[in-house]
C-alpha cells in the first residue's frame, strides 16, 4: 500500500465518516499484500459480515481489529481515527482531558485509555537500531530529593537515552526507564537499541566498561572544558523531554506510566522534520494494526518488563 493519508482535518472528516471507510483503510494497512490467515497462512477468504473474514481453507474467522490495539473496544473506529489525528496533528500532543472534550467522550477514563493504547502503538515492532556514533546517558524523573548524591536516588525514576550523532545535530533517539544504573541494565539497553559495531559514547561511569561488540568512546569530565557538556546531544534530548513532560502534561506523569510517555516523545522527536501531520497519522495507524491488544487492567497496572537479554 502506498502512503495514503488525509492531509487536513476536513479531509479526515470527509473520508472517514463511516465505519466501513475506517475498516477498509485498516485492512489495507494490515494486509498490504492481501489478506492472510494467521492460523494457516491461507490467502483466500470471504467477507461474511462487516469487518469479519472467514478463511476458505481452515474456516478461521477473524476481524480486522483482532490482535490490534482496537481489539475489544466498544468505541466506533471513527472515534479512534479522530483520536489518532488529534494526537499526531498537535505539536505537543493532547491530554486525556483535551481529548475527552474534543471527541465529546462521556468518560475521562475512556480518553485516558485511548491515549495510552495509542502510545503503546508508537513503538514500531522490529524498528531499526541506532547506528554510527551514539551518545548514551542516564537521567532522572521525579520531585526534588534531599541527601541524594550522584547517581543515587530514593524516589526518582531512572531513565536512559541514546542519541545518534548527525553532524552537529541529533539523529534518531531511544528512551526507556531502567531499574538501576548497573552494568546489566545499561548494557542491555545498549545491545537492544544500538547496532553492533557502532561507536557508543558515554561518560566515565564504571558500569559502562566492558562493552563487547562496540567501539566505546568513554568521556571523562576532567578532560573536558567546564562549559562544554560531555554528551551534548543526549543532554539536549533529556532537557527537551523534561520540558515537554512539564509543559504538555504539567509533570503529572507517574513512574508506572513513564515508558508510555517516553514512547510518545520518541515517536514525535524522530519525526520532527516531517512536514505533513497526515503522514504521522498514517504511521500511527500503520503501527496500531501491528501492536498487540492492551487490556485496560494492564494499562492501569503495567506488568514489570524483563530486560536482561536481547530480543
Amino acid at each position: 500500500m502506498d502512503e495514503d493519508y488525509p492531509r487536513t482535518l476536513l479531509e479526515l472528516e470527509q473520508r472517514f465518516s463511516s465505519e466501513e471507510a475506517c475498516i477498509e483503510y485498516l485492512a489495507a494497512l494490515r494486509w498490504p499484500s492481501g489478506w492472510s490467515c494467521p492460523r494457516c497462512a491461507g490467502t483466500d477468504a470471504w467477507l461474511i459480515r462487516r469487518a469479519r473474514w472467514l478463511c476458505d481453507d481452515c474456516r478461521y474467522e477473524m476481524s480486522v481489529t483482532a490482535g490490534t490495539i482496537f481489539q475489544d473496544s466498544h468505541l466506533p473506529l471513527t472515534l479512534w481515527f479522530r483520536a489518532m489525528w488529534q494526537i499526531t496533528s498537535q505539536k505537543n500532543g493532547v491530554s486525556a482531558l483535551g481529548l475527552q472534550r474534543v471527541l465529546g467522550l462521556g468518560s475521562y477514563k475512556t480518553a485516558w485509555a485511548m491515549l495510552h493504547k495509542l502510545r503503546r502503538a508508537m513503538v514500531r515492532p522490529g524498528r531499526d537500531q541506532l547506528a554510527g556514533v551514539v551518545e548514551v546517558d542516564e537521567a532522572y524523573w521525579g520531585g526534588e530529593e534531599t541527601g541524594a548524591r550522584g547517581r543515587k536516588t530514593a524516589s526518582k525514576t531512572r531513565l536512559i537515552v541514546a542519541a545518534e550523532e548527525d553532524g552537529k545535530g541529533i539523529g534518531r533517539i531511544r528512551l526507556r526507564t531502567i531499574p538501576d544504573v548497573s552494568k546489566a541494565s545499561l548494557h542491555s539497553f545498549i545491545r537492544q537499541s544500538i547496532a553492533p559495531g557502532s561507536t557508543v559514547r558515554t561518560d566515565g561511569w564504571h558500569a559502562y566498561r566492558g562493552l563487547d561488540g562496540y567501539v566505546h568512546d568513554r568521556q571523562v569530565q576532567m578532560h573536558q572544558p567546564e562549559d562544554e557538556h560531555l554528551l551534548p546531544r543526549a543532554h539536549r534530548v533529556i532537557s527537551l523531554l523534561k520540558r515537554w513532560l512539564l509543559g504538555a502534561h504539567q509533570g503529572a506523569v507517574g513512574p508506572e506510566h513513564l515508558d508510555d510517555y517516553l514512547n510518545e516523545f520518541t515517536f514525535r522527536f524522530n519525526r520532527r522534520t516531517s512536514k505533513s501531520r497526515g503522514k504521522l497519522f498514517y504511521r500511527l495507524a500503520q503501527q496500531a494494526v501491528q501492536t498487540e491488544p492492551v487490556p485496560f487492567a494492564t494499562l492501569v497496572k503495567p506488568q514489570p518488563v524483563v530486560r536482561s537479554g536481547v530480543k
